[in-house]
C-alpha cells in the first residue's frame, strides 16, 4: 500500500486549526474552545479529497506561557515541513496580520512542498477584504474560509492537493514467496525491540529500561522456513494526552505509516504487567488501517512464574480489555529467554496470506445463500410499511485487505448487527481469523414483470460459474 501523503494543519494558537480539522474529519474528533492551547496533541484523520485520500494532521496546540509561544510556532512549523507533504497555515482574518504569522510564512516560503493560506473567521462576504492584506505573505494559493461554516474549506483543501505530485501507483500484485511487511507495535516498553533483537540472534534495535526509547522505524529482513519477512520496529504508542515532546509526536507518525504499509501487524503486550487499555487503542488503529494483527503476549516467563492462576487471570483480562478481538491469533512469548517466539512466524505466513485471499465467486455466493438462510435480515421499514430485506449476489473486489461488495435491496436497512453476523460468517467459512474484512453493501432492486409487478429474484449468473441467491 502507497504511504497516504500528509497535510499538516499548522498556525499559532486560537486560529480555527482544531475547528477546521474536525470541519475535514466530519466529526468532532479535536477539543475545540476559546482559549489557546487547548490542543494537546496531534489528530490524525484519513480523508478523502476529490477521490484521493489524504492524512490529515491537526498539530499539537501551543499550552506555553507567552515569551516562549513564538519559538514553539516556529518549532513547530519546521516539524509540518519535515514529515509533511503539505502545509495548511491558519490565521485568524479577524486579528489581522501579526508578526507571528510573517514568522512561520517565512519558514514555510523556504520549503518546496505545496503551501496553502486559509484565512480563517471570514464568515460573512463583508469580512472578505480582510483577506487582502494576507497577501503580503507571499503564497499562491489563499483563500478566505469559515472553519465554523465551512464556506471555502474545502475548495482550499482541494487546491492544496491538487498541488502534490500525482499518487504513485499501486504496487503489482504480491509474488509467491515474496517478503511479508511486518510492524512491530504497542505500548512504550512491552518489549517491541527485545523481541525483535530476539529474532535477529543479535542487538540490532535499542533496549533500554526507559520507556520511549526507539525513535525512528527499524526495517530489517529476516529469513524463516523459505520465507522472507521485512521487521519494522517502531516507537511505543503512547495515549494521545502523555505525548508531551515533539520527537514523540513525530514518532507515533511514522508508527501510523509503519501499519499502512505493513501486511500483518503484531501487537506486542506487556504480559507481566497484564493487558491495559491502551493496548486495545493500538489494536484498534490497526483494524481501523485495515492490517492483519497477531497478539504477542510477551513476558510471559514472568506470568508462568506466578502460576496457572495467574496465567488465567491475564488471559482473561485480555478478552475483558480487547472485546469484539477475539478472532485474533494469540502467541505467549518471551523476548528475554526466546520461548514462544518461533511460533510467531507460522502466525504470521497464515495471515499473510489470509490478508490477500481471493474467494472465488462460486463460494462466495454459496456461502452468502447459506448464511441468509440461516439468520435472515429483519425486515426492511419504509415509512409506515415494511417489505422483505433480500441479498441477491456477493463479489469480492480487493485484497490487502479483503473487500466484499453484496447487493441487496435496502441497503441502509441492514442492522449493524447484521453485518457483523455476515462478517463473522465469512470470517469462519474462509479462514479470514485475524483479518480486518470490508463489507460493503449496495442496492439492486428486484426485477419486474410486464405489468410493473416485482417479482421473486431469480438467481444471477456470475463470472466463474457462481448462481447468486435469491
Amino acid at each position: 500500500m502507497a504511504e497516504l501523503p500528509i497535510v499538516a494543519i499548522v498556525g499559532r494558537p486560537n486560529v480555527g486549526k482544531s475547528t477546521l480539522f474536525n470541519r475535514y474529519a466530519g466529526r468532532r474528533r479535536a477539543l475545540v474552545m476559546d482559549v489557546p492551547g487547548v490542543t494537546r496533541d496531534r489528530l490524525v484523520e484519513e480523508v478523502d479529497v476529490s477521490g484521493r485520500r489524504v492524512l490529515v494532521v491537526d498539530t499539537a496546540g501551543l499550552h506555553l506561557e507567552r515569551d516562549a509561544r513564538e519559538a514553539a510556532v516556529q518549532a513547530q512549523a519546521r516539524a509540518a515541513i519535515e514529515e509533511a507533504d503539505a502545509i495548511l497555515l491558519v490565521v485568524d482574518g479577524q486579528a489581522g496580520l501579526l508578526p507571528e504569522d510573517e514568522e512561520v510564512a517565512r519558514l514555510l516560503r523556504r520549503t518546496d512542498k505545496p503551501v496553502a493560506l486559509a484565512v480563517n473567521k471570514v464568515d460573512r462576504p463583508g469580512h472578505a477584504p480582510r483577506v487582502a492584506e494576507f497577501h503580503a505573505l507571499g503564497f499562491e494559493r489563499v483563500r478566505g474560509i469559515s472553519a465554523e461554516h465551512g464556506g471555502g474549506a474545502f475548495d482550499l483543501l482541494e487546491d492544496l492537493v491538487a498541488a502534490l505530485p500525482p499518487a504513485p501507483l499501486p504496487p503489482p500484485p504480491r509474488e509467491e514467496g515474496a517478503a511479508l511487511r511486518v510492524a512491530l507495535v504497542g505500548r512504550p516498553n512491552a518489549g517491541k525491540s527485545s523481541l525483535l533483537n530476539r529474532i535477529l540472534g543479535a542487538e540490532r534495535a535499542v533496549v533500554s529500561e526507559e520507556p520511549g526509547t526507539t525513535r525512528d522505524a527499524i526495517d530489517i529482513r529476516v529469513e524463516r522456513g523459505g520465507q522472507a519477512f521485512v521487521f519494522v520496529d517502531t516507537a511505543g504508542l503512547r495515549r494521545p494526552g502523555r505525548r508531551d515532546r515533539l520527537a514523540e509526536r513525530g514518532s507515533a507518525l511514522m508508527a501510523l505509516r509503519a501499519i499502512e504499509e505493513a501486511d500483518v501487524a503484531v501487537v506486542v503486550i506487556d504480559a507481566g504487567e497484564g493487558p491495559a487499555e491502551q493496548d486495545a487503542r493500538v489494536l484498534a488503529l490497526v483494524v481501523e488501517r485495515g492490517r492483519a494483527a497477531v497478539l504477542a503476549l510477551n513476558k510471559w516467563d514472568l506470568v508462568q512464574a506466578e502460576g496457572e492462576g495467574r496465567a488465567k487471570r491475564v488471559r482473561a483480562e485480555l478478552e475483558r480489555q480487547l472485546p469484539g478481538f477475539a478472532h485474533f491469533p494469540v502467541v505467549a512469548l518471551s523476548a528475554k529467554t526466546g520461548k514462544g517466539v518461533n511460533r510467531l512466524f507460522p502466525a504470521i505466513r497464515r495471515l499473510g496470506e489470509a490478508f490477500r485471499r481471493r474467494v472465488p465467486t462460486a463460494e462466495l455466493n454459496r456461502w452468502l445463500q447459506e448464511a441468509v438462510a440461516l439468520h435472515e435480515p429483519a425486515m426492511a421499514q419504509r415509512g409506515t410499511r415494511k417489505r422483505p430485506l433480500k441479498f441477491f449476489y456477493a463479489t469480492q473486489t480487493s485484497v490487502a485487505p479483503p473487500t466484499f461488495t453484496l447487493f441487496c435491496t435496502e441497503p441502509e436497512s441492514v442492522q449493524p448487527s447484521y453485518r457483523r453476523f455476515l462478517e463473522n460468517r465469512l470470517r469462519e467459512r474462509f479462514d479470514f481469523a485475524g483479518v480486518p474484512l470490508r463489507l460493503r453493501l449496495r442496492a439492486r432492486r428486484e426485477p419486474a414483470d410486464a405489468g410493473g409487478r416485482r417479482q421473486p429474484s431469480r438467481r444471477r449468473p456470475r463470472a466463474g460459474g457462481g448462481r447468486g441467491p435469491t
